[in-house]
């Protein structure tokens, strides 16, 4: 074959491409004759509306234009300036509760396969965030604050190069005559977004202003950044939106390459859906007595079912209570939802309650729904506040409080709900199904980095004091999700305030939390060293059903550690397959959080960058206190862990149960 062929057979496949490829301009004043390319829960409307995501499903919803644009000449040249106009709206599903936002996006790809919704806004996932091979440039409209991206608040705007840490970002609003004015984004009204990129002086401006107002003067973002080295010759163009209570909208949209892009007719845009039910008239005129009559029978007919019903769905509202009316469900909702508190629709029971799975009768999204007794009115108000306070904390590895309703006595907290349930019907009880040491390794770091976002991460400090195998859920991807975060630390405000009570549940329970009955962030450690050994060994942490040598966890697990035979503790049902470096540091990290000293124990950040790899663990003998020879009861630093866990076990095999006394309360589900 002659060399002029070759050549040209090589460069066949980018000719091909530049010339499928467009750079026109296009303009939707509405999408009804559009011809988009749609993924996800993205569809378009009869009326021609955009609507990227919706309130049922938490999944992502991508929207492009179908054809490949050139924004560059060529591989190695700059990148051409382009431009887009779009209008949007994003509407909350519950009142000041709204869920992530959404961005506009350049992608090598017509769509975005793989990327993971909520905090990953549809764009990437745990692998490929930050990885410059992505060539993905995007602006956020975000709702929420996401910390372990770095976000400024819960209502911004930024830029994205290849990661979801923006380069920069501000409070979303716009400047009239040089006054900077806020916008909400997810106030449910509709808005304008402009963003312009300059090819020429690589300046890039973000404009945002309400519906009807002119472009204004001065940008709201303003980043000079060179994207040629980051995106390819030929790109897509689209939107991306990750729902989580929340409705996303694009009523129109234009776009130009080397050009402004065409202005919108606003009168021809489509209407987003009402927001709330329809206005009632006032007063209704009856003019006949006939039907006076007939509509006072109505009347009280109505009156007496009404006064059944409402006696049937009583609730407890009081003065002070309006001001959390937002995150409050009604009794008769959750009463629907469940089917009554069905027992078929119980998913577990502990000492705080029992949980039931539900469908709420009007968004439809599933929920769990947790019962708690709380006869005394004393602290009310404070857990109430406190409960509200909770359900502000975001983060992928807890699983998200939306809300509450009080009737009578009981107090009913809603949670999301997570369809593969909590793990410890995973390690015990001869499970059906079991994990992979990936899958349980990944779950050990997920609910590491829950707690470090609880102790260090959040605006104030929340202690768990419940954790364990059956306090951790996963969701439809099997990530590790901890609930029942703070609950034991609020259920103390509806306690006599004369009493001390130790909140916890047998094998978790930190020596000096059952002398002094306060918990710190150093009994959470405790309490996660308990269930590290529990993940790996696939026993609970005391079990008098088994032999004497193994009826406590850690003493057992110290006997095969001072024999230097560490991993015969590790779980039969992983068959052999599992890596053994990894294992023998969650072995060792467990049996040093569980430490009886609590100044020797490690806290949260150490322990996430010893399981991510980033920090070397010490000698757990140096650590731990010892001087040498056997590691059995007699070691040094490890001599109050057969007082603490051989007494508690002991009763239990004497009781018959797992209950210490009234004062150690189960926290499971």
């Amino acid at each position: 074959m002659s060399p002029i062929k070759l050549l040209a057979l090589l460069l066949l496949p980018q000719i091909v491409a530049i010339s499928a490829s467009d750079s026109s301009p296009f303009t939707f004043n509405g999408f009804k004759s559009a011809n988009l390319s749609l993924d996800g829960v993205a569809q378009l409307a009869q009326n021609g509306l955009l609507i990227l995501s919706n309130f049922t499903k938490q999944q992502t919803g991508h929207a492009f234009y179908p054809h490949p644009l050139t924004f560059k000449n060529s591989s190695n040249t700059s990148a051409f300036s382009f431009s887009t106009y779009f209008v949007f709206a994003i509407v909350p599903q519950f009142q000041l509760l709204g869920g992530h936002g959404l961005t506009f996006v350049l992608s090598p790809t017509r769509g975005l396969p793989g990327s993971l919704p909520s905090t990953y806004l549809g764009l990437f996932n745990e692998s490929n965030n930050g990885d410059i091979s992505n060539h993905i440039v995007a602006v956020e409209l975000d709702t929420l604050r996401s910390a372990e991206f770095n976000d400024i608040d819960d209502n911004h705007v930024g830029i994205d190069i290849t990661s979801l840490e923006s380069v920069l970002a501000k409070p979303a609003g716009y400047y009239e005559k040089g006054v900077f004015k806020n916008l909400t984004l997810n106030s449910g009204k509709t808005m304008q977004a402009w963003i312009e990129y300059d090819g020429v002086s690589t300046l890039f401006n973000v404009t945002l202003a309400p519906l009807k107002s002119r472009k204004p003067s001065t940008p709201l973002l303003s980043l000079r950044y060179d994207i040629s080295p980051i995106i390819n010759q030929i790109m897509y163009v689209g939107f991306s939106a990750a729902p989580l209570q929340t409705s996303h909208y694009i009523l129109g949209w234009s776009f130009d390459i080397n050009g402004a892009a065409p202005p919108l007719d606003l009168s021809e845009l489509p209407k987003i859906p009402r927001i709330g039910p329809k206005k009632q008239p006032k007063s209704l005129t009856i003019g006949l007595p006939v039907i006076s009559v007939v509509l006072l029978l109505l009347v009280t007919i109505c009156v007496a079912y009404y006064a059944r019903r409402k006696w049937k769905f009583a609730e407890v509202v009081e003065g002070w209570e309006l001001d959390y009316i937002p995150h409050r469900f009604t009794y008769k909702d959750l009463y629907i939802a469940t089917k009554g508190f069905k027992e078929k629709e119980l998913l577990g029971s502990g000492g705080f309650g029992k949980v039931y799975r539900g469908i709420m009768p009007k968004s439809r999204i599933e929920v769990a729904v947790k019962k708690v007794s709380h006869e005394s009115r004393q602290g009310m108000k404070e857990f109430v506040a406190e409960i509200v306070s909770m359900g502000r904390l975001r983060h992928r590895n807890l699983v998200p409080l939306l809300g509450y309703c009080r009737r009578k006595g009981e107090l009913l907290l809603v949670y999301e709900y997570m369809p593969n349930g909590s793990l410890d019907k995973y390690l015990h009880d001869q499970p059906k199904s079991t994990l992979t040491w990936a899958q349980r390794f990944k779950v050990i770091k997920g609910v590491a980095s829950g707690i470090l976002y609880l102790h260090e991460e959040w605006e104030q400090v929340v202690i768990h004091r419940d954790i364990k195998a059956s306090n951790v859920l996963l969701d439809g991807e099997l990530k590790a999700r901890l609930g029942d975060f703070g609950l034991a630390r609020l259920y103390d405000h509806g306690s006599d305030p004369q009493t001390t009570h130790v909140v916890g549940t047998l094998g978790y329970l930190a020596p000096e939390h059952t002398r002094t009955g306060k918990a710190t962030t150093s009994s959470d450690v405790y309490a996660f060293g308990a269930f590290l050994l529990e993940v790996v060994c696939g026993r609970r942490p005391v079990d008098p059903k088994s032999s004497s040598e193994k009826a406590v966890l850690v003493e057992w697990v110290i006997s095969l550690w001072s024999g230097g035979e560490i991993l015969g503790a590790v779980d039969p049902n992983l068959g052999g397959e599992f890596a053994e470096g990894e294992v023998e540091l969650v072995l060792k990290l467990g049996l040093l959080c569980s430490h009886s000293r609590p100044e020797i124990r490690p806290g949260m950040r150490e322990i996430v960058r010893y399981l991510e790899g980033t920090l070397a663990m010490p000698e757990l003998s140096s650590a731990a206190g010892v001087s040498g020879g056997e590691l059995g009861y007699y070691c040094e630093g490890f001599d109050d862990y057969r007082f603490s866990y051989t007494s508690t076990a002991q009763t239990a095999m004497f009781s018959g149960s797992l209950s210490v006394s009234n004062s150690l309360i189960s926290g499971g589900r």
